[in-house]
């Protein structure tokens, strides 16, 4: 049996539902396929979405039209800002979800949006001719021809699971391993390698103690993941609980740490260091008394619970021994032990930016196969993927994202220009314009772009409009509306903050960090006037829109220094040198310059600066060689 497609997605993970929903509602003929249909978008780690960056991401995922954060809003229970201490940069949401209902809700997306088919298989073989891809056939048999592939097999290429010395064949728990595929895909050259990564016990409520326990409420503001109109709760909200390891449970795991097949030689491929194993804890922090755990719900109606903080892949009777020293868990009862997985990846940096393969025209690769870690990466790269799969069969120019546009460009520009050492997962820190990247405005710096490209709807586009011509209202008012002191005053006193000595304009008043747009509309008829006409043609958004101006206000002169840094460096991301020079010919460049500027072959000078093991000097001898 054949098919034919423009565009097919292997895997129904979050890289794959993004691809194939985007490449699909821009036009592209697109099929998903998946081992298993009942678990499309499957959390197989822990049951929430966002954190600090990984929230950025998601937001930016919905900006550009996606689907992730409309999914975890109608199926959170829980949501929280994280980092509120620290500036807006630093803001990010959180939500635990519903596991059970997150799929549902991803599956009946795939299943009713135009243009896409779902088949359930195992791929196992890539089909290509001269340098393209151009199909695939599966385990049963059938061959699909298409324009173009994305790949995003997550863990389950020759996924190997570890539990003590027992090791079982899979790509998650309960699910078969994809096996013969990477073969398939390396024989035509492109490198790949293995890597590691875990899961810790899941947890019967009814055994747990939860007076030893301290709880963590949710949030119930106007904040969420979309800039679409959800703001509604859909299911309960639940708690989550902390609580921490202690010595005696340290001795445990440190007793086992002969079985444990991180330690004793058993897993051989890279490990993530930001999302560590208990037991490498206890070896990396053999000084800490005890290290902080968060169980978490894993729906709104199990009995299930997800233990944060204690993945591992240490026998099983070792995992419970060592849980029940903690007070909370003294009579714990499992549903199943903590384990580690190892799984195939691709090096990255054989990918442009486009995440199009240097090697294999029309042949994508985003997601867990990239060497990332985490749902909102994977997300993040499937979106990029899936619409320049579409542009791809139908012309265009690729849809690629800058490091001072979104989180998901410094994601992708660090994977083709880096490459990775270890499971990536993204930080604040690691986007030098973070400031330009908040969590409030994903959708100022991305629907317009998405909405020219056909992704991003009217209706999105619309309410992007709405938005921004209320907050530049809002704002152009208190730069120009001038306070006078008698009026003021007895207000600002009040609030702690030192009263006028003479006239200012009120932006002035905003500025200081004791005042803010709530505090001090009360006491300026005027202002308040302005911000309910404003914000009445959508007063759904009225709280986005405030905190939107307020933050422009208030760090509007470091959002605009970091915005004319970028500019300044965007003259080296217009030089283009991809394919102008032979580096290993160049020797004014140092060896381990030409080895890795022709290994990643970059696209322009600014991308060139980035690479590890290229100097300043380095740069310089490519500028003079550029004419510059």
């Amino acid at each position: 049996m054949n098919f034919k497609y423009d565009v097919i997605v292997i895997g129904a993970g979050h890289a794959g539902c993004e691809a194939a929903v985007a490449a699909a509602k821009l036009g592209s003929k697109t099929c998903i396929i998946t081992m298993d249909m009942n678990k499309i978008a499957q959390m197989s780690c822990n049951p929430a979405v966002g954190g600090i960056a990984k929230g950025q991401i998601v937001r930016e995922i919905d900006a550009l039209g996606g689907q992730m954060g409309l999914v975890t809003d109608e199926t959170a229970i829980q949501f929280r800002i994280l980092n509120r201490s620290k500036g807006p940069a630093m803001w990010s949401p959180r939500a635990q979800c519903d596991r059970a209902k997150f799929i549902n809700a991803w599956r009946d997306r795939l299943e009713n949006t135009p243009n896409l088919h779902i088949w359930q298989d195992t791929v196992r073989e890539l089909l290509v001719k001269n340098g393209e891809a151009i199909g695939l056939v599966t385990l049963w048999g059938v061959t699909f021809h298409a324009k173009c592939i994305v790949l995003t097999a997550g863990t389950f290429l020759n996924g190997l699971m570890h539990v003590g010395s027992h090791q079982l064949p899979g790509g998650r728990m309960a699910d078969p391993a994809s096996y013969h595929l990477t073969e398939s895909i390396a024989r035509h050259g492109i490198a790949h390698d293995r890597m590691k990564t875990g899961t810790p016990v899941r947890i019967d409520a009814r055994s747990v103690h939860f007076e030893f326990m301290e709880t963590q409420d949710g949030e119930s503001d106007f904040h969420k993941f979309s800039f679409m109109d959800t703001s509604v709760r859909h299911l309960k909200q639940l708690q989550c609980w902390t609580c921490y390891t202690n010595a005696e449970s340290h001795r445990i795991l440190r007793e086992g740490l002969a079985d444990s097949p991180l330690f004793n030689g058993q897993i051989q491929s890279i490990g993530p260091r930001y999302c560590p194993s208990i037991e490498t804890k206890i070896v990396t922090f053999p000084d800490k008394e005890q290290h902080q755990l968060f169980l978490e719900p894993e729906g709104e109606t199990t009995q299930e619970l997800y233990l944060n903080g204690f993945s591992s892949s240490l026998p099983m009777d070792i995992q419970i021994a060592a849980l029940k020293k903690i007070p909370a868990f003294k009579d714990v009862v499992i549903y199943r032990p903590g384990y580690a997985i190892e799984y195939d990846f691709f090096d990255p940096t054989q990918l442009k930016h486009s995440l199009e393969s240097k090697i294999i025209r029309n042949l994508f690769f985003a997601g867990q196969v990239n060497g990332t870690t985490g749902y909102e990466e994977a997300g993040g790269q499937g979106i990029i993927a899936g619409i320049n799969a579409h542009i791809n069969c139908h012309g265009g120019k690729p849809f690629t994202l800058g490091r001072d546009e979104a989180y998901i460009g410094v994601l992708i520009d660090d994977l083709v220009t880096k490459g990775v050492d270890e499971p990536y997962r993204m930080f604040t820190s690691r986007a030098e314009y973070r400031i330009l990247l908040r969590m409030d405005d994903a959708d100022m710096r991305l629907t317009e772009r998405s909405y020219h490209l056909g992704l991003a709807k009217e209706d999105r586009y619309q309410l992007l409009k709405t938005k921004r011509e209320a907050v530049e209202h809002i704002v152009s008012f208190a730069q120009n509306y001038s306070m006078k002191p008698a009026l003021i005053n007895d207000a600002l006193e009040k609030m702690g903050t030192t009263p006028l000595r003479q006239g200012c304009k009120l932006i002035e008043i905003l500025n200081r960090p004791q005042v803010t747009i709530h505090n001090i509309a009360p006491y300026i008829p005027a202002f308040r006037k302005v911000l309910e006409k404003t914000t009445e043609t959508d007063p759904n958004r009225k709280e986005e829109i405030l905190e939107a101006a307020e933050i422009l206000i208030k760090y509007q002169g470091y959002i605009d220094r970091e915005r004319m840094i970028a500019q300044k460096l965007s003259r080296l991301e217009s030089i283009k040198i991809k394919g102008k020079f032979d580096y290993s010919s160049i020797q004014s460049l140092s060896t381990e310059a030409r080895q890795k500027l022709t290994k990643i072959d970059p696209e322009t000078i600014a991308q060139a600066s980035r690479i590890p093991g290229v100097s300043p000097s380095d740069i310089n001898v490519l500028l003079v060689l550029s004419g510059r």
